[in-house]
C-alpha cells in the first residue's frame, strides 16, 4: 500500500517518518527547499520514544507527480488547504483514501467537493510536535495518537488495510467507528484551548491563577460544548470529564499551538477553528460571548499581521 504524506513538517514528518522507519512505502510531497533539507540531513526525529534519522527519505515535488497513491495523509494548516489540494490532486484515483488531520470540520466540505465524499475519511491526531531551528522534528511529550475511520461508522476493507499499515508505525493508531464524534470532541477541546490561551496570551495555569480565571476557562468550554450539542455531537462523558480536568489543573503549562503562532507572528486558523463555530452557534441561536471576543481578537491580530 503506497502512502503519500503531504508535507514533511512537524505532523507529517513525524507520522510519515515512523511509517518509513517501519519499512512502509511512504513518499513525502514537499516543496524544493524542504526536499533539499531532507536530502542533505535526512528526516530527523527527536522523541522521548526514540530518536531516528532517516537518510534520503523518498520525496516528490508537485510538478513531478504522475502516479496514484492508495492513501494520502494530509496534515497541512487550514490556510494552506487549497494549495495542498492542487499539489496532490493528480495522485488521487478511484480507490485512493484521503485522510485529513486538520482541525474542525470545514475542510471536509472542501475535500468532498473536490474528490467526492467516498474518498474522504475522517481523521485526527493528538501529538505535541514541532520543527526546531535545525528543521528536525521534535516530539515534546510522549503522548501520540492518530485516529481515522469511515464517516458513516462502517469498518470497511480499506480501513482494515490502512489500520494494518499504521499499526506498524507504533504511534497509537486507532480505526474508529465514531470518527465524526471523535473529531467534534477534539474540536471542543482545541477550540476552547486556542480561544482561551490566545486571548489571554498565557497558559492554562496562569489563567487559573488569575481572579475569575477558572470561571472564564470553564465558561469557554461550556460555550463550545453547547455548539457541539446543537450539532448533535455533545461530548461524551469521558471526553467532557477529561477536558474539564485539563482546564482545571493548577500550574498547567498547557497552551494551544494557535497561541504559540500568535507569539511568533505566524498565520493562524482563526476562521477554520473558531469562526466556523460562531457560524454554527448563530444558526442554532447559541450565545457564545467569550468565543466571540476571542475571535475578534484573532481577526484583529490577522489584520495587524497584514
Amino acid at each position: 500500500m503506497r502512502v503519500l504524506v503531504v508535507g514533511a513538517g512537524a505532523i507529517g514528518g513525524y507520522f510519515g517518518g515512523r511509517l518509513l522507519q517501519a519499512g512502509r512505502d511512504v513518499t513525502f510531497l514537499v516543496r524544493p527547499k524542504r526536499a533539499g533539507e531532507l536530502a542533505t540531513a535526512g528526516l530527523v526525529i527527536k522523541s522521548p520514544l526514540g530518536d531516528v534519522t532517516l537518510k534520503n527519505p523518498p520525496t516528490v515535488q508537485a510538478d513531478k507527480l504522475n502516479e496514484k497513491f492508495d492513501v494520502v495523509l494530509l496534515s497541512c494548516k487550514a490556510f494552506d488547504l487549497d494549495d495542498a489540494i492542487k499539489s496532490f490532486a493528480p495522485t488521487v484515483g478511484p480507490q485512493t483514501a484521503v485522510i485529513p488531520l486538520l482541525n474542525g470540520m470545514l475542510h471536509l466540505d472542501v475535500l468532498d467537493k473536490k474528490f467526492g465524499r467516498e474518498r474522504v475519511l475522517g481523521g485526527l491526531c493528538a501529538i505535541a510536535v514541532t520543527l526546531n531551528d535545525k528543521r528536525e522534528v521534535v516530539q515534546l511529550q510522549p503522548m501520540q495518537s492518530l485516529t481515522f475511520g469511515e464517516r458513516d461508522g462502517k469498518v470497511s476493507d480499506r480501513v482494515r488495510a490502512i489500520a494494518d499499515i499504521f499499526a506498524s508505525g507504533n504511534f497509537g493508531s486507532v480505526a474508529s467507528e465514531t470518527i465524526v464524534q471523535d473529531m467534534w470532541e477534539k474540536w471542543v477541546f482545541l477550540a476552547s484551548l486556542a480561544a482561551s490561551t490566545s486571548l489571554m496570551r498565557t497558559s492554562v495555569g496562569n489563567i487559573l491563577a488569575a481572579p475569575g480565571g477558572k470561571d472564564f476557562l470553564l465558561g469557554m468550554v461550556d460555550e463550545v460544548s453547547a455548539i457541539a450539542a446543537a450539532e448533535g455531537h455533545a461530548p461524551r462523558a469521558p471526553a467532557a470529564e477529561r477536558t474539564r480536568a485539563m482546564f482545571t489543573t493548577e500550574g498547567s503549562p498547557m497552551t494551544a499551538s494557535m497561541f504559540r503562532d500568535v507569539k511568533i507572528g505566524a498565520p493562524v486558523e482563526a476562521d477554520h477553528v473558531i469562526g466556523d463555530l460562531i457560524v454554527r452557534a448563530d444558526a442554532a441561536k447559541v450565545p457564545v460571548p467569550k468565543l466571540r471576543t476571542a475571535y475578534t481578537h484573532l481577526k484583529a491580530y490577522e489584520k495587524q499581521r497584514g
